[in-house]
């Protein structure tokens, strides 16, 4: 019994996004909590955000890719969304846990829940284990909530790398590969003026 009060204890650690400190605080059945995953890493390095611009977080888990964004769009904003009850209360603790403010976390189903649009920037660490439909909905989802000129940015496993290009070249008209490393690929997709 001792062993699972200690288990069910919240995880902490410190881990830098890019050279940007932060406090994490997590817990077991979020992904990841030990550490910020290495897709997520990758992605970060490619994200391009300006300090105005409006960013989404989609499937935020307990909040990195959001909160890195959020300090990146020192003046505008991010919204974060999960669909896990859990995730969003602990990125909403993690957001508060590093004083970051110019943020909204919010439950949904992908993008379902969510009134806003007109985001500049969006970001997704793709789940590996789903089906076509999903990724295809994220996808149209997306183009749909970006401005004109907006780019969706994709972290998946290098088995799904070309399916995600295509199927974003489907919606979008164009994705670019950004980098593919040993396990994960960056994949970009613009919203054309």
């Amino acid at each position: 019994a001792e062993e699972i009060k200690q288990i069910k204890k919240d995880l902490h650690f410190i881990e830098p996004l890019v050279g940007i400190p932060f406090n994490w605080q997590t817990t077991w059945g979020l992904f990841s909590p030990k550490s910020i995953d290495d897709g997520t890493k990758l992605l970060l390095n490619y994200l391009d955000i300006n300090e105005k611009d409006t960013c989404l977080d989609l499937g935020c888990g307990y909040g990195p890719i959001g909160l890195y964004m959020a300090k990146k769009a020192r003046l505008g904003h991010a919204t974060l969304v999960d669909k896990d009850f859990v995730a969003v209360e602990y990125a909403k603790k993690n957001a508060q846990l590093n004083h970051i403010d110019n943020v909204s976390v919010y439950l949904s189903n992908g993008l379902n829940h969510l009134q806003t649009q007109g985001f500049d920037v969006i970001a997704t660490n793709l789940p590996a284990k789903s089906n076509r439909e999903h990724y295809l909905i994220y996808f149209y989802d997306a183009w749909q909530m970006l401005n004109q000129g907006g780019c969706l940015y994709v972290v998946c496993i290098n088995g799904l790398r070309k399916f995600v290009a295509r199927t974003l070249k489907d919606v979008f008209g164009d994705a670019k590969k950004l980098k593919q490393g040993k396990v994960y690929t960056v994949i970009k997709a613009c919203k054309s003026v």
